[in-house]
């Protein structure tokens, strides 16, 4: 491999023979769905392949141009530092501020929750309209006078007042947080979760403690457990295998009712940091591929066009989700053997 790649960085072939895995606490007892390592296939969760689009690459591309251009002027919200890299070095994840996130919930949410209620409000109005002692019309203007404020104006009134502050006051409420959360460096084959309670050193003097281990100690869990109507949800975690540290990998791929497409997340982090690999092909990480050294030899290689995703056509993408989509659903790695048998002892 070039020099641009640490010698730790991560290679399946060269993964060291390791101490014996300890038992986790009851705290990281996800149950017993850890995923096999190794073996992978290049697939992409449908999460993770529409985080960019085509038609954002390209937007996002004039709106550089315009700025070099002097015919645009950027705004003060877009030159924070939001502390979040997704690039041919780092998948770094960080949230926004409570604050932004407060705003976006409230804008959010409230269109969701008022197309909901006036989807399904009606059928229960006609409904106990239907039933009602003093008859079908004085019964519907009876209950939709009641209820219609509380299911439909509140969620309303949300909407437009998160619609007006987050779009009238955007560099009051777009803020970054206090920093990232975790941190996959293909470059190094290093994986870092970082800590803001660090002994009371990030209150005194804004240290953020760093846990910073290869990526072959952490092994992929999913865990699963029913929601309050009963239905089964799962969610990824990546979990250290000598220390009582895990993270939650729902910005990656969110809780779903089915385990394939964390099956598909798990192969795709994997593909990522292997430095034997090239970066997944997907619109986020194609303009960083030229600077990755694997990635440019097997793009000149394979003559795999500079601008794939960024010329391609709205109609061919579409095809190309839902071509995904039912690829990920059928996807399955639960017989696959677990290349890291050969070099750990488990202790579950």
């Amino acid at each position: 491999m070039t020099a641009h790649y640490s010698p730790s960085a991560y290679q399946p072939a060269r993964i060291p023979d390791q101490p014996a895995a300890t038992k986790r606490s009851w705290v990281f007892r996800f149950g017993n769905s850890r995923l096999p390592w190794g073996h992978t296939e290049d697939i992409v969760p449908l999460s993770i392949l529409r985080q960019s689009t085509p038609e954002g690459l390209r937007t996002h591309e004039k709106y550089k141009q315009d700025l070099a251009a002097g015919l645009r002027q950027e705004e003060k919200f877009a030159q924070r530092d939001y502390h979040q890299i997704n690039d041919h070095e780092r998948i770094r994840y960080a949230p926004f501020s409570k604050r932004t996130t407060f705003w976006f919930y409230l804008w959010g949410g409230g269109r969701f929750v008022f197309w909901v209620s006036l989807i399904f409000s009606p059928i229960g109005w006609l409904a106990l309209a239907d039933v009602d002692p003093e008859g079908f019309t004085k019964g519907l203007v009876n209950i939709v006078v009641e209820t219609a404020p509380w299911f439909l104006g509140v969620p309303l009134a949300c909407w437009a007042i998160g619609s007006l502050v987050v779009h009238k006051f955007t560099n009051w409420v777009v803020r970054p947080s206090k920093g990232p959360l975790w941190e996959f460096n293909r470059r190094t084959g290093m994986v870092t979760i970082f800590d803001y309670d660090n002994m009371g050193e990030y209150k005194r003097s804004g240290t953020i403690g760093e846990f910073t281990y290869p990526f072959y100690e952490f092994d992929a869990y999913i865990s699963s457990g029913p929601d309050r109507q009963g239905l089964i949800w799962h969610q990824l975690h990546l979990v250290h295998r000598y220390h009582d540290l895990a993270i939650d990998l729902s910005p990656i791929v969110p809780k779903d009712s089915s385990m394939a497409p964390h099956f598909a997340a798990w192969d795709f982090l994997q593909n990522y940091m292997d430095i034997g690999c090239p970066l997944p092909d997907i619109p986020l990480f194609e303009k960083h591929r030229a600077n990755d050294p694997t990635t440019a030899a097997h793009d000149r290689r394979t003559g795999r066009p500079e601008r794939y995703w960024r010329d391609m056509d709205d109609k061919t993408w579409e095809v190309q989700l839902t071509q995904n989509l039912a690829r990920v659903k059928a996807y399955d790695i639960t017989g696959r053997l677990n290349l890291m048998d050969r070099h750990v002892r488990y202790a579950d």
